[in-house]
């Protein structure tokens, strides 16, 4: 970084809680009870996926919004956090009988979010169960106790859930059987409510005792068919029973000296990579942190991005160019060397077809494995269907298809659709750095190249670029949060962008910074969500 550049980062204030700091172990997630049940599995022995099980499986209770075992997952696995990387695609397929051809007939243009043809097959339970089977200690009769007791005893509602739950009440009182699972006393709750979900619970116990089938086969399958057949679904047994997840190679980029690594197709990751291969053509150290001029280079690099994503990204088999193609250091030069400080390109407005949410989890263990793991069920309460006897919330993660023919993500019979879920994992030599995210739907690839060159442009700790202001240009508009500065959104509409204030927050984040030669962890999680890094 430029000495100026250092000068402008002590310079400037950057508002929230500390690091966390630990020597051996330490996990970061959206909810301290999920943070909590994850370390006391570290400290049993457990390894990090151990631990991000465990988690991960308490915030698909008491994070109801953002994930369950109703939705999909994916992640990036470093076993000693040096060598091989695996990627893990956990995320699920359409049923076998849906096609183009079947909707169009029917006239329907687009997946309706809140009807079963947006429920593809939840890949999260056969998900846990693959990546414990490689790296893990327990299995689910230890690991999902947590998320038991959280379902059967009750759990506390906390704020940043609330708010979420209060925003998605009209769509909770229209959907299949949410008012009885979701509305108790027909309101949402607020802030300090206990929640019970006795079903849920049941449904949860039958899956530790004995394991995915409990899933995907037998009388959880069967109700799970009855609920999505019963409003129009096309989904049939043998489409759970046939499920898989899909165990494959990162696909990465070099940034700075550092390699980022993402999960492939149908993966989004990509996109993240391509913006970062667009900022490394520019000195963003040349700009202060908090500028114009940095907020409108990540704004061209993202409407770049996500253009292309949106033209060519899908299941891989359905590609018609391959990541290695848009990963190279031509692509896309046709849109990059027109790239000013004094106006904004020229590109056709980009409109993906949802903008879900989601919940992040990072740990390393003592042993320094190293798990980033990404869990959803895309829109705020997934699809607004629960499974009449079992709890479980059916993510819409077949709304991220696109009923045209000809697409590369044109739905089709066992297909996987484009995602918005990606885990990231920075390494140096071969050596895990750092494993992170920035979750929150299409914000996703924006929001984590704005936390990573926060930390290696802007010399940032993890804490410092999880906090620092956000903004997302997305479909014609420059959303930006509410601290962002005034004389950066007047000069953003200076150079042409539209500019609109987030109602919400924009995505939460998490990541841990591994430090080798002090033998150190340094945890950051995001005050835009409930939850906290803890280490020990």
């Amino acid at each position: 970084m430029s000495k100026k550049a250092r000068i402008r980062m002590r310079n400037f204030h950057f508002p929230g809680r500390s690091t966390v700091h630990a020597t051996n172990a330490m996990v970061a997630t959206s909810h301290p009870q999920a943070s909590l049940a994850a370390i006391e599995v570290l400290r049993e022995g457990g390894t990090a996926v151990d631990a991000a099980v465990a988690g991960s499986a308490v915030l698909g209770v008491i994070e109801p919004q953002s994930t369950g075992i109703g939705g999909d997952c994916f992640a990036l696995i470093q076993p000693r956090g040096e060598g091989k990387i695996i990627a893990y695609n956990g995320s699920g397929r359409a049923p076998k009988a849906a096609n183009a051809d079947w909707y169009l007939e029917r006239k329907i243009n687009s997946v309706p979010l809140t009807s079963a043809h947006a429920v593809s097959i939840p890949g999260v339970v056969d998900a846990f169960a693959t990546v414990l089977r490689d790296h893990g200690k327990f299995g689910f009769d230890r690991l999902l106790q947590p998320a038991i007791k959280a379902a059967e005893e009750g759990y506390v509602v906390a704020p940043r859930i609330a708010f979420d739950w209060k925003n998605q009440f009209e769509k909770l009182k229209g959907g299949t059987n949410t008012v009885r699972y979701l509305l108790p006393g027909g309101k949402p709750p607020v802030a300090g409510d206990v929640i019970r979900q006795a079903e849920l619970g049941k449904t949860l116990r039958a899956i530790a005792k004995d394991g995915r089938d409990a899933f995907y086969k037998g009388p959880i399958a069967e109700d799970m068919v009855e609920t999505l057949r019963g409003i129009g679904g096309l989904h049939t047994l043998d489409d759970f029973a046939a499920h898989t997840t899909e165990v494959t190679t990162p696909i990465g980029t070099m940034y700075k000296g550092y390699d980022v690594w993402q999960c492939p197709p149908n993966g989004p990751g990509v996109t993240m990579l391509l913006m970062l291969n667009i900022l490394s053509r520019f000195d963003l150290t040349k700009f202060a942190p908090l500028s114009v001029e940095r907020f409108h280079l990540e704004a061209e690099a993202a409407r770049i991005a996500y253009m292309n994503r949106e033209m060519h990204v899908a299941a891989p088999d359905h590609m018609k160019i391959n990541v290695a193609e848009m990963l190279a250091k031509g692509f896309a030069d046709e849109y990059i060397s027109k790239i000013r400080m004094d106006g904004m390109l020229e590109l056709p407005n980009v409109a993906p077809p949802m903008n879900p949410s989601t919940i992040y989890i990072t740990v390393v263990d003592k042993d320094r494995n190293v798990c980033s793991f990404i869990n959803s069920i895309a829109h705020s309460f997934g699809s607004a269907i629960v499974s009449n006897k079992t709890g479980v919330l059916f993510q819409n993660r077949a709304g991220g298809f696109r009923i045209q023919p000809g697409h590369p993500n044109c739905i089709a019979g066992g297909k996987r659709p484009l995602h918005t879920i990606m885990p990231s994992l920075l390494t140096k030599g071969g050596r895990s750095v750092m494993p992170f995210a920035v979750m929150g739907g299409q914000y996703q690839p924006t929001g984590q190249t704005h936390v990573l060159t926060n930390i290696l442009d802007y010399g940032c700790d993890v804490q410092e670029a999880i906090d620092m202001p956000r903004g997302l240009h997305y479909e014609g508009q420059y959303q930006l949060e509410d601290s962002v500065p005034a004389a950066i959104v007047e000069g953003l509409k200076k150079l042409g962008h539209k500019t609109t204030s987030v109602v919400g927050p924009l995505g939460g984040a998490q990541a841990i910074w591994i430090d080798w030669d002090k033998g150190t962890l340094t945890g950051g999680s995001d005050p835009r969500k409930d939850g906290c890094a803890l280490g020990y």
